[in-house]
């Protein structure tokens, strides 16, 4: 396998500090994964959480008015022309997307599923519900895999196909959350079949063993992606796979304890406790990583456009900055910092 190329994106001590603290308000599981990534990688990894988490909660505040994800696109642009507006996960994903080479139609695509939420777009077969899910979760974990060094297209099929796991893990976990804000993503012909009114369930939101087959049909396809997915963790370099299995394990989790809640995500919100998370990270990361390459299969067709697209683009090329100047550039990004806090406490003082 040839070496993996991999730099340090250039962050502020702050900024690193903050989106820091984005990942671990906004996803524990995701935390607890990312502690395990190697410095450059854990960087990149949370930086890059930042700006979809702060994505989707501004298409969430902003409603249907459908101008949220219009700003994005111009955020968006503003990033790939390098000047990010002034907030912290604009700048931090500009240096992800500068160090990694991550080419702009793979975060255009997230805000596609964003666009998609804002227009209220019902999902019709589970054909449609995975096309939304390649765009809001697959989009992640192909820059992820980029943010790693590998652009190797069977490897990034299966983080695609990890991607759609796990949003199709969101979907069965928040069927009653989602309905209360007048969502359904579940296949509403996979509804019909078992006499699930999706009007009714917006209406008034209920658990039925029926509505619960529909919830554990979509957890057995989740499963089968969880299992093609973790064998791309062969692919990926030796210091991340423990946290990615990890985080397959983590999640993974979570469609077994609505499982053992009769699959009722109406009335209860499954997680997985902190002691189980715990259980399944030593698990993840002491169990031997298997040496057979990834599954060939080709990528999902909902996420095979992505894959191909992160396949074709440039790759990054070796390390040129100096570790030395690389340090410097965060002390004077620190610097100005510093400088702007000052000023801005001298004209409140003012």
């Amino acid at each position: 396998m040839p070496p993996h190329a991999r730099r340090t994106p250039l962050l502020s001590a702050r900024d690193r500090r903050l989106c820091h603290e984005s990942i671990r308000a906004g996803s524990k599981s995701f935390h607890a994964a990312s502690r395990l990534l190697p410095r450059d990688v854990r960087l990149g990894a949370r930086a890059l959480y930042a700006f979809c988490r702060s994505s989707d909660d501004l298409i969430d505040d902003a409603g249907n008015d459908g101008r949220a994800s219009q700003r994005l696109k111009r955020r968006l642009e503003l990033i790939y022309e390098g000047c990010p507006i002034d907030l912290v996960c604009d700048r931090a994903f500009a240096a992800v997307v500068q160090t990694y080479h991550i080419p702009i139609e793979v975060p255009l695509a997230l805000i596609e599923g964003f666009e998609w939420d804002e227009a209220g777009r019902e999902y019709r077969t589970f054909a449609d519900v995975k096309a939304y899910a390649a765009r809001v979760a697959s989009t992640v974990g192909v820059m992820m895999t980029m943010a790693m060094g590998c652009r190797d297209r069977a490897v990034l099929a299966r983080a695609a196909d990890l991607g759609l796991a796990m949003q199709l893990t969101n979907i069965a976990r928040d069927v009653g959350e989602d309905a209360r804000r007048g969502r359904i993503y579940l296949p509403l012909d996979w509804l019909a079949e078992q006499g699930v009114d999706p009007r009714a369930l917006i209406d008034a939101p209920r658990f039925t063993p029926q509505l619960g087959r529909v919830v554990a049909r979509l957890l057995g396809e989740a499963d089968a992606l969880y299992d093609r997915a973790l064998t791309g963790v062969a692919g990926l370099p030796l210091d991340c796979r423990p946290a990615i299995r990890s985080a397959a394990f983590v999640y993974r989790e979570i469609g077994r304890e609505i499982g053992a809640a009769e699959y009722n995500s109406i009335d209860t919100r499954a997680h997985t406790s902190r002691r189980r998370k715990g259980e399944l990270i030593a698990v993840a990361t002491l169990m031997p990583f298997p040496m057979r390459p990834p599954a060939s299969v080709p990528a999902d067709p909902s996420a095979a456009f992505l894959v191909d697209i992160a396949a074709s683009s440039d790759p990054v090329p070796p390390r040129t900055i100096d570790a030395k100047l690389g340090r410097m550039l965060e002390i004077m990004g620190d610097a100005r910092d510093r400088q702007r806090q000052v000023r801005l406490a001298g004209a409140q003082r003012g």
